[in-house]
C-alpha cells in the first residue's frame, strides 16, 4: 500500500506516533488510508451539506474495510462573487483546488481517494488534482438544489439576476424583487438548472469518475446519501482492483463526455475545464474538436436556461445514464471504456432506459440535430469563441449590428441599467479575459439585465470574459486572442457592424484587414490592473482561454 510508507518499518515509528497522537490505533494503521476531499464549508449553499455527504461517505469506507481521513478543499460560491472584484478570484481557485490537494494527498501518502465537490471550479479542480495523482479515486457531489416556485411558476438564480435586470427596466417593482429572493433559491445544492456546476458534476458521471445519479438527484433527497456511501464503499473496489483515473480519464472517455455534454445543453464553461483536466490526463482537447462533436450529437435535452425544466426533472427522467443510453443508439459512444463501478459503460447501461420523454428527448425527435454547444471564429476571434447555442433565440441565430464598445464590465452594465442600450445592438465587453481581468469574470449580471429587460431576442454580447451557465441569449465569450494580448477585439470601436452566424460558425467585425492593421498598429496595452497577490502572479502564468485558461510555469 502507498501509505506504508508513513506507517511500517523502523524508519517509520515517528510518523506512527503522529498518528497516534491523532487517535489511531494499531488496527487501523494496518488498513488503507482514504483520503476524503471534503468542499463543505459555510459560505456555498451548494457545499452547506457536504459534511454530511462527508460523513456518509465515511460511512461507506469504514464498511468496506478502510480508514477515512478528512481533509478540506476550498470553494467560492460565484453567485455571490458575481459582479464585483470578488468574481476574480473564481476561475483562478481551480488551480489552487488542484494543486493544493495534490499537495495533500502526495504529502500524506493517501492510498485512494473521495473528492467531495459540488459547485464550478471545485468540480475540475479535484478532477486536475485526481489526474495528477493517479490513485485509485471516485467522485460524489452534494448535488442540486431543487426549483423555487412563485405565482405558479418555476424559479431559479437566473430567475434572480435576470428581476434585476427587469427592475431597472421598470417592468417589475422592488416588492416583486424581494419575493423572488426569498423563493429563487428555496434549498442547498448547486443551483438548479443546467449552470456549470450540474453541468460538471453531469460531465464527471459522463466521464466514468461518479456513480450514476452523481450529477442529478437533488441535494435534499436522501438517496444523496446512500449515494454517498455507496461511493465510499466502491473506492475500496477500486483500490483492491487498482484502478486509477489514467484507466478511466482514457482518450475515449473525453470524447464521451464531450459528447453528453452537447446532449445535455451543458454551461460553456465546460470548454474551459475538460481541455484543462484532459492535460493533467495526458490527452488533447480543442476548440475545433468541440464543433465536430456538436455536428454529430443531437441535443436532448432543454434545461434552465435553455427551457424550464430543471435537475430534479432530469433525475427523474432517467438521468446521464439515460442520455447516455440514448446516445448509444446511433453509436456516438465507447461504451468499452473503464469507469469507477469497476465495469465499462456498456455494462453499466445494461437496461437502462429514458423514464419520461418530454424530458429526455429521444435520438430521433431532439431539440435540434447538433449540439448544445457552438465554437465561432473570425476576425474578433482567430483562436475561437463560445456561444450556449441551445440557449440561443431562433431570431439571433444570425445577427448583424452596431459595437457597443466597454473595456469592463462595470462600464458595460452601468450604460445597460442607464437605457443606453437598444435593440439591434451588439455590446462588446474586453479586458476581462483569463490574463487582461486578471481571473476571466463571468458576465452574468450583463446578460441577466439585457434578459430582464427584454432584449436577449435583439442584443447579442460578446467578451473575453466568459458567462455563468445560467446565461442565456446570444451571448458569447471565451474570445481568444484576448484584448490584454493584442487579440482584434482589442480594435473594435463603437459603430463597427459585427456579423455574427452562429450556424456556419463564424463571427467578424466588418472591417477591412487594412483598417484592422492600422488599429493594431496604434494599439497600446493599458496597464495591468492587479500587480500583487496571487491574482498578478496568475495572470503572469495563465494561457488563453482557447487552451483552457491553464497555468503554464515559467
Amino acid at each position: 500500500m502507498k501509505s506504508d510508507n508513513v506507517k511500517k518499518g523502523i524508519s517509520q515509528a515517528p510518523h506512527r506516533s503522529l498518528f497516534y497522537a491523532l487517535g489511531y490505533t494499531k488496527e487501523e494503521l494496518s488498513r488503507p488510508l482514504v483520503g476524503i476531499v471534503s468542499s463543505y464549508n459555510e459560505i456555498v449553499p451548494g457545499h452547506m451539506n457536504l459534511d454530511k455527504i462527508t460523513a456518509a461517505v465515511k460511512q461507506g469506507v469504514l464498511m468496506a474495510g478502510g480508514v477515512p481521513v478528512a481533509f478540506p478543499a476550498i470553494a467560492v460560491c460565484d453567485g455571490i462573487a458575481m459582479g464585483h472584484e470578488g468574481m476574480k478570484y473564481s476561475l483562478v481557485t481551480r488551480d489552487l483546488i488542484a494543486d493544493s490537494t495534490e499537495c495533500m494527498a502526495l504529502a500524506h501518502q493517501f492510498d485512494a481517494l473521495v473528492m467531495i465537490p459540488n459547485c464550478d471550479k471545485n468540480v475540475p479542480g479535484l478532477l486536475m488534482a485526481a489526474a495528477r495523482i493517479n490513485v485509485p479515486t471516485i467522485f460524489v457531489s452534494g448535488g442540486p438544489m431543487l426549483s423555487g416556485h412563485l405565482e405558479g411558476k418555476r424559479t431559479c438564480l437566473s430567475s434572480m439576476f435576470e428581476a434585476v435586470g427587469a427592475y431597472h427596466a421598470g417592468r417589475i417593482t422592488g416588492e416583486d424583487v424581494e419575493r423572488y429572493e426569498y423563493e429563487a433559491c428555496p434549498t442547498c445544492g448547486s443551483c438548479s438548472g443546467m449552470y456549470t456546476a450540474n453541468s460538471m458534476n453531469c460531465v464527471t458521471e459522463a466521464l466514468g469518475m461518479a456513480l450514476a445519479g452523481n450529477g442529478t438527484i437533488p441535494a435534499v433527497m436522501s438517496a444523496r446519501l446512500r449515494l454517498a456511501k455507496e461511493a465510499g464503499m466502491k473506492v475500496m473496489e477500486l483500490l483492491e482492483k487498482d484502478i486509477r483515473p489514467s484507466d478511466i480519464m482514457t482518450e475515449a472517455a473525453f470524447h464521451n463526455a464531450e459528447i453528453v455534454d452537447m446532449a445535455l445543453g451543458c454551461s460553456t464553461n465546460t470548454m474551459l475545464h475538460l481541455p484543462a483536466i484532459a492535460k493533467e490526463a495526458g490527452v488533447t482537447l480543442n476548440l475545433e474538436m468541440a464543433n465536430e462533436f456538436s455536428e454529430k450529437t443531437p441535443n436532448l435535452c432543454h434545461l434552465a436556461p435553455a427551457g424550464d425544466t430543471y435537475m430534479e426533472d432530469l433525475d427523474r427522467a432517467g438521468g446521464v445514464h439515460a442520455v447516455m443510453s440514448e446516445l448509444t443508439k446511433k453509436g456516438l459512444l465507447d461504451t468499452s471504456v473503464m469507469t469507477c463501478t469497476g465495469q465499462t459503460l456498456g455494462e453499466n447501461l445494461s437496461g437502462v432506459k429514458i423514464l419520461d420523454n418530454s424530458i429526455i428527448r429521444s435520438i430521433d425527435n431532439p431539440y435540434s440535430p447538433y449540439g448544445g454547444i457552438a465554437v465561432l471564429k473570425g476576425n474578433i476571434a482567430r483562436d475561437g469563441c463560445v456561444v450556449k447555442q441551445s440557449a440561443v433565440a431562433p431570431e439571433m441565430m444570425k445577427h448583424e449590428g452596431p459595437a457597443r464598445v466597454f473595456d469592463s464590465e462595470d462600464d458595460a452594465i452601468a450604460a445597460i441599467y442607464a437605457g443606453k442600450i437598444v435593440s439591434g445592438d451588439v455590446v462588446v465587453i474586453r479586458y476581462e479575459g483569463p490574463k487582461g481581468g486578471p481571473g476571466m469574470r463571468e458576465m452574468l449580471n450583463p446578460t441577466s439585465a439585457i434578459a430582464g429587460m427584454g432584449l436577449d431576442k435583439s442584443v447579442a454580447l460578446i467578451t473575453d470574459g466568459r458567462f455563468s451557465g445560467a446565461t442565456r441569449g446570444a451571448s458569447i465569450g471565451h474570445v481568444s486572442p484576448e484584448a490584454a494580448l493584442g487579440g482584434d477585439i482589442a480594435l473594435l470601436r463603437d459603430g463597427d457592424v459585427i456579423s455574427i452566424d452562429i450556424p456556419d460558425h463564424s463571427i467578424n467585425a466588418l472591417i477591412s484587414d487594412e483598417e484592422l492593421e492600422k488599429r493594431r498598429r496604434a494599439w497600446v496595452c493599458p496597464p495591468p490592473r492587479v500587480t500583487t497577490g496571487y491574482l498578478a502572479r496568475y495572470a503572469r502564468m495563465v494561457t488563453t482561454a482557447a487552451q483552457g485558461a491553464t497555468l503554464e510555469f515559467r
